[in-house]
């Protein structure tokens, strides 16, 4: 029987053999764990050869490169050149991520610059009849699928894919008629921006109704067309008979366009009255020459348009006759490129062409220059003024013109609109608020006669000022006149040159020159 002192040694003695145990396989478990680390350590290192790796197990945060002795041979020959091709098609993709970026930067920035012609970039508005129509075709093109072997699955979907192509033919032309005006008009060149507020004025005096308001109402009838076009494709795709289905089909497409005439139509037949005389504005290229007449209503303006240029304005014995910008073109030669009195214009044959012969050779390039009527303005404040005067101070604000001013001194024009004290009043007006402008006075109608003192009162306003006595009907002072307009012409050529070294949005095209 055992004591409790004997107990208590063989207890003591198991202890200490169960320890000495623990502490050899703990050793030896160590021992190969480190043996490991090292091993996969030196894998690493050869296998990362040249790249850059972080030691294991390390606190510092410092990195190693592990150099690898290049081969040699063939072996080393071929990663030679597939480096090598590596690298050539890097740079090359390079190079053309760099082309592109330049490329869509250029695009970016023609976007910006802003150029005339943007009122003829509106979009198309077609009548809501036209757009009914287009949407029944596109209804009659839908049939059933005959895949589908169920006939009220089948009547479901031909029912909820008309429906939804229906919505899609009368909301989409809304939207982009929408989304194109607000993109137009913001992008729209200053002088434009005048002339689109103006026609917008005119119109809101007429029916009180702005083209905000106008834009905002085929927003609006798009959505109420939408939802109305989404609550019947549910309806018909959710029929429980295939009758109900094809019913559904031909009640929601009559629906759908009472809806869209009774919402949409009013609106869009007024954004169609506006985009025509939107789209009749003249596009005045920037980088021509131009000359606009100026002058009380009722002067001869349109009469000398007729002479000098291709335009053919109307022409009547009452005031106010040009309701907007008349465009014509004028072929101009010209002798030198530096210089603001090389201008000609040579004599034309019977069918009015120039002779291809007796010009080869004379002159360094032609080109077509503007020439521009404007409607008649009064002596009045600004903020009276109607829309076809402050259409011609724009005109002279915005584009890069020379200014002919036309008077009518034979008492013919009309006291009450442009008497001759008014006509002379209006030129110091004009000419103070653009006193840099390439300028010249012309006196119409000189076959008519003059007012007694009307000569000597144009003599005080023009201060020696030169001008040209003409008549359109006698040929009076036509070849003067022409002469003059070649002469401004050529100035603002030289300015809009100059211009263009600035700002490419100048630059006139390139001329093609005539070889000797």
């Amino acid at each position: 029987m055992l004591t409790l002192s004997r107990s208590l040694t063989l207890v003591r003695s198991f202890s200490c053999q169960r320890c000495t145990r623990n502490a050899s396989r703990l050793s030896f478990s160590r021992q190969r764990l480190e043996t490991t680390i090292l091993s996969s350590n030196e894998a690493l290192s050869k296998k990362n050869s040249r790249r850059r790796i972080s030691l294991p197990y390390s606190t510092s945060s410092t990195a190693i490169y592990a150099e690898k002795k290049p081969a040699g041979g063939a072996a080393g020959a071929r990663i030679a050149s597939t480096k090598n091709e590596m690298e050539g098609k890097s740079k090359q993709k390079q190079k053309q991520k760099q082309k592109q970026k330049q490329k869509q930067g250029t695009n970016k920035n023609n976007k910006k610059k802003q150029q005339t012609g943007g009122l003829r970039r509106l979009p198309v508005v077609k009548s809501p009849t036209e757009l009914i129509n287009k949407a029944r075709k596109v209804a009659f093109k839908t049939t059933g699928d005959k895949k589908v072997k169920n006939a009220r699955n089948r009547a479901r979907k031909e029912g909820a894919e008309t429906m939804d192509a229906i919505t899609k033919a009368l909301c989409v032309p809304l939207r982009d008629v929408v989304n194109g005006y607000k993109y137009e008009l913001r992008n729209l060149h200053p002088f434009e921006k005048v002339v689109a507020d103006l026609t917008v004025r005119a119109r809101q005096k007429k029916d009180g109704l702005t083209l905000q308001d106008v834009l905002n109402d085929i927003h609006e009838a798009r959505k109420e067309v939408l939802l109305a076009g989404k609550d019947w494709t549910a309806k018909a795709k959710n029929a429980e008979t295939a009758r109900e289905a094809m019913e559904t089909m031909n009640e929601g497409e009559e629906r759908m366009y009472e809806l869209f005439e009774d919402l949409a139509g009013g609106p869009v037949k007024l954004i169609i009255e506006l985009q025509k005389a939107l789209r009749t504005t003249p596009a005045v290229r920037l980088d021509t020459p131009a000359v606009v007449l100026v002058g009380a209503p009722n002067v001869g303006k349109s009469s000398i348009v007729r002479a000098i240029s291709s335009a053919t304005p109307e022409v009547n014995n009452y005031p106010f006759t040009t309701r907007g910008m008349t465009l014509g073109h004028v072929q101009v030669f010209w002798k030198d490129d530096t210089t603001t009195a090389a201008a000609v214009i040579p004599e034309a044959n019977a069918k009015g062409r120039f002779n291809e012969e007796a010009l080869s050779g004379s002159y360094a390039f032609t080109q077509l220059c503007q020439v521009m009527d404007s409607p008649g303005m009064l002596v009045r404040p600004d903020s009276k003024r109607n829309e076809m005067e402050q259409l011609t101070l724009a005109a002279m604000q915005h584009l890069p013109t020379a200014v002919m001013y036309v008077m009518d001194l034979s008492g013919g024009a009309g006291d009450k609109c442009s008497s001759i004290e008014d006509q002379l009043q209006l030129r110091k007006d004009v000419r103070s608020r653009f006193p840099r402008r390439p300028w010249i006075d012309v006196v119409s109608k000189y076959d008519l006669g003059l007012v007694d003192g009307s000569r000597e009162q144009m003599h005080e306003i023009l201060d020696g000022s030169p001008y040209i006595e003409l008549s359109i009907q006698d040929d009076i002072g036509v070849d003067d006149l022409r002469d003059e307009v070649m002469r401004m012409l050529g100035e603002v050529r030289v300015v809009l040159d100059a211009m263009a070294a600035v700002d490419e949005r100048n630059a006139r095209p390139t001329p093609k020159k005539r070889e000797d």
